[in-house]
């Protein structure tokens, strides 16, 4: 397989008038002046979710709180990083909060030398202790190419959820109640779910189907987990940029002179396979763009025009040379052939409505779950918000 140098650009039948989502975006739908329902999605959040002045005494609240909970312990919060901007900055945050953190890393086996510096950098700057969970390449590795194998799109699903079981079974190991995370609707908007959704039971099931090991290390998250985690152990997943006027380009380069922090490319480039699965094997094999949900939250939050950003989509998601040579990467590293790969390649499309999940059963029972959902978070979650308005 050979990646052309130039990117075919498929016009879309409509724009939203405000953002760069389009009609080939699932669920979306424009109201009489063009707008889109992601950008009415982002105007209530925005409303739930001040970053002004009551933003701040939110999260001011919310350290105070952290700081109260973490007393006579080591830390007041375990906090997700990859080397990446947000994480990054989230550390500096936590810093500025008067917060003790425990970093927490997920090495996957596909972290760039230049995440990996990063983190290392900044760790060594604000004297953070990492905990690092490494997993089992082999477990990981077969996970990997049965993702691959069920042709769904999201093939990078198991690493969201290893890192989300990873950070609540850290904070349990630890002791330390709460967990900072980076997620920030503002600057990474809205996945559709029919692009990116997963969850254990769909892993389990992709698993036992075309994999050839058992799950055994693997830190997959049934629905019996999250319970556990969350009602059990009251470990409760914080969401700071919520709350703070976060802008990347600004965050990018404050970390970058205090820190050392050097830019890796693309969002979520610091991570050779992620890079791949969004950038090549979701654009190239299903016609995804994630670029769209990102530039069209980047142009909500101020960050890039309109105009600019529906050029960025004119050209290829990065180098195509680099996409070649993360393809061959990618076969190599999992221990297949280019042929097996391009066979793989070929299997037909899927989507997680394809396989046994979690989904229908909240469907069924969404009302009672998103109730138990606000309850249980002490943040109304993006999938409680209904994009079908």
């Amino acid at each position: 397989m050979r990646f052309s140098t130039e990117y075919k650009y498929m016009a879309p039948r409509q724009i939203c008038t405000r953002c760069v989502m389009d009609s080939s975006v699932p669920q979306i739908k424009f109201d009489a002046s063009g707008e889109c329902n992601y950008c009415k999605l982002h105007d209530a959040l925005s409303n739930d979710n001040p970053n002004d002045e009551r933003g701040k005494e939110i999260l001011k609240q919310i350290a105070e709180k952290l700081k109260k909970e973490g007393k006579g312990k080591k830390y007041d919060v375990v906090v997700g990083v990859s080397g990446g901007t947000d994480s990054t900055y989230l550390l500096h945050l936590c810093i500025e909060l008067g917060l003790r953190p425990l970093a927490v890393h997920l090495d996957n086996g596909w972290n760039t030398e230049t995440s990996v510096a990063n983190l290392r950098n900044v760790l060594e700057a604000l004297d953070i202790d990492l905990y690092t969970y490494v997993i089992n390449w082999d477990e990981f590795r077969d996970i990997l190419l049965s993702q691959l194998k069920s042709g769904l799109p999201w093939a990078d699903a198991p690493t969201d959820i290893a890192i989300v079981s990873t950070l609540y079974r850290t904070a349990i190991k630890f002791d330390v109640p709460n967990i900072f995370v980076g997620n920030n609707f503002r600057t990474e908007g809205k996945q559709p779910t029919l692009w990116t959704y997963t969850d254990g039971r769909l892993i389990s099931y992709i698993q036992k189907k075309f994999g050839t090991k058992k799950i055994e290390t693997f830190p997959n998250q049934t629905i019996w987990d999250v319970l556990y985690f969350t009602l059990i152990k009251r470990v409760k997943m914080v969401r700071p940029f919520y709350y703070i006027q976060f802008n990347k380009k600004h965050a990018k380069k404050l970390i970058s002179e205090k820190y050392g922090w050097k830019d890796y490319g693309g969002h979520h480039h610091e991570n050779i396979f992620t890079r791949y699965i969004i950038g090549v094997w979701l654009n190239q094999k299903f016609g995804i763009d994630k670029r769209k949900v990102t530039l069209s939250a980047y142009i909500r939050n101020g960050e890039i025009s309109r105009q600019d950003a529906l050029k960025d989509l004119q050209q290829a998601p990065y180098q195509p040379k680099l996409m070649q040579s993360d393809h061959e990467y990618v076969a190599k590293k999992l221990g297949i052939s280019l042929s097996e790969f391009n066979t793989i390649w070929a299997n037909n499309n899927k989507t997680f409505r394809d396989y046994p999940s979690y989904y229908p059963f909240y469907e069924k029972v969404r009302w009672i779950a998103n109730k138990i959902l606000s309850r249980l978070l002490p943040f109304k979650p993006m999938m409680t918000y209904n994009i079908d308005k």
